[in-house]
């Protein structure tokens, strides 16, 4: 058995912590991807509510307005660079309380058969091993100022079984099973973690997939296709503002009893409970028609 690490011996255990109470918004919230979308939204809005927000992005000249756009609040915010596939040369702040894993990519969507193994690895280097990776440098941080929130952001679609999606859905995946071992692993430090499973918010990726899947143009595929895409266009008038779904993100941060997975938008938080009450195949016998008719 290895020895215990002098840094572990002095941190606070579960015992040591207060239960059933509201986190206090102090001390230093990192969100990662804040250059636009959720990452910005939730950066702003934790700033407001008290924290120093470090938002960082790969080019920090995106968010050069962040802080005239935040205006008069009761804590902080300054930008600075951070390429979660390259965080070696990043200093986590301190004191750190909350880490927002919010970074992430989505590409292409062509049948399984035809998708090549570098989209594969350009969504999981970003969605999965750079989250590790800053999670990992991170967890020292919030272990030493006495606990803090780990929040993961990852898709209220790894629910349903959407096609054409594998990669990144597995990416987003993943993260949730990164989560659930983490809500066990650091519980005893007083860290509790927590999985955003966003649905339709009114951000620039939600544009970008305002299209048919690649898997369109490949004969065999091209039906559902065309179903997928006729899905996605329903789901219009469900679309979320960021501003509220940061709120909403924000109010699950401070929660001590919040529920690992919470939604943030109301088709996110319906998806949620339709797949809690049903089993996997109850909810891929619901789902699966919308596919393949």
């Amino acid at each position: 058995m290895r020895d215990t690490p002098p840094s572990l011996e002095s941190a606070p255990r579960t015992a040591d912590v207060n239960e059933g109470e509201v986190m206090r918004a102090e001390g230093t919230a990192l969100v990662t991807g804040a250059s636009r979308g959720i990452g910005q939204g939730v950066a702003l809005e934790l700033a407001r509510r008290g924290f120093d927000v470090v938002a960082t992005m790969r080019n920090p000249d995106d968010g050069a307005d962040l802080a005239t756009t935040l205006g008069d609040a009761a804590g902080s915010l300054r930008v600075e660079r951070l390429d979660v596939t390259d965080a070696q040369a990043f200093d986590m702040p301190s004191p750190l309380r909350v880490v927002v894993n919010n970074a992430g990519v989505e590409k292409a969507h062509p049948p399984f058969e035809a998708t090549p193994m570098r989209l594969w690895r350009e969504m999981y280097e970003t969605n999965v091993f750079g989250l590790i990776d800053v999670t990992a440098r991170a967890i020292p941080a919030l272990r030493a100022a006495g606990g803090g929130v780990v929040c993961n952001v990852t898709s209220s679609s790894i629910l349903a079984p959407v096609p054409f999606y594998g990669p990144y859905r597995s990416s987003k995946a993943a993260v949730s099973a990164i989560g659930e071992s983490l809500r066990a692993e650091l519980a005893p430090f007083g860290i509790r973690v927590l999985e955003i499973m966003p649905g339709p918010i009114d951000t620039d990726m939600l544009e970008g997939s305002d299209r048919a899947p690649e898997a369109i143009d490949f004969d065999g595929y091209r039906e559902m296709a065309e179903r997928y895409y006729e899905g996605r266009k329903a789901v219009e008038g469900q679309v979320t503002s960021t501003e509220d779904a940061a709120n909403a993100i924000a109010d699950a941060i401070l929660d001590d009893d919040a529920p690992l997975r919470v939604g943030c938008d109301p088709l996110a938080v319906g998806m949620i409970q339709g797949w809690r009450a049903s089993s996997d195949e109850d909810f891929m016998k619901a789902m699966l028609p919308s596919w393949t008719g």
